[in-house]
């Protein structure tokens, strides 16, 4: 099975892109710290409506569609996956429970075991 060569481009205009959606997001919160005297609802309607211009920004450049990609690429493995019946799904938690419940027996069964042996038949350090 031949790996895929992922290749990288990065063109300038890419790069201006990244450079003006990051710029837009410092301009944002410039533009709320300035809009102070103005009131909260200019304040936050500067900001968010800052913010909605970076995002359009971004996902224009390769990297923000590369990252659509992947988030389409995730909801339609996530809608391939075949969840369990709720009968499934208390039985499977069962099962861990009692698996946890044995194990723990056993765990400490063991722990008074060797306790016993080192501590009293080897050493005899009674209680």
């Amino acid at each position: 099975m031949a790996i895929p060569q992922v290749q990288t481009v990065n063109t300038s205009a890419d790069k201006a892109k990244l450079a003006g959606a990051a710029a837009m997001v410092l301009a944002s919160l410039v533009a709320y710290y300035m809009l102070g005297k103005q009131g909260a609802l200019i304040q936050w309607l500067g900001l968010l409506a800052g913010l909605a211009v970076a995002v359009v920004i971004f996902f224009t450049s390769e990297t923000g569609k590369a990252l659509l990609a992947f988030g389409n690429d995730a909801v339609r493995e996530v809608k391939k996956v075949v969840w369990p019946t709720r009968k499934e799904a208390i039985q499977m938690t069962a099962y861990v429970f009692g698996f946890v419940l044995i194990m723990a027996l056993f765990l400490w069964l063991t722990d008074k075991t060797l306790e016993w042996f080192f501590y009293d038949l080897i050493l005899g350090w009674k209680k």
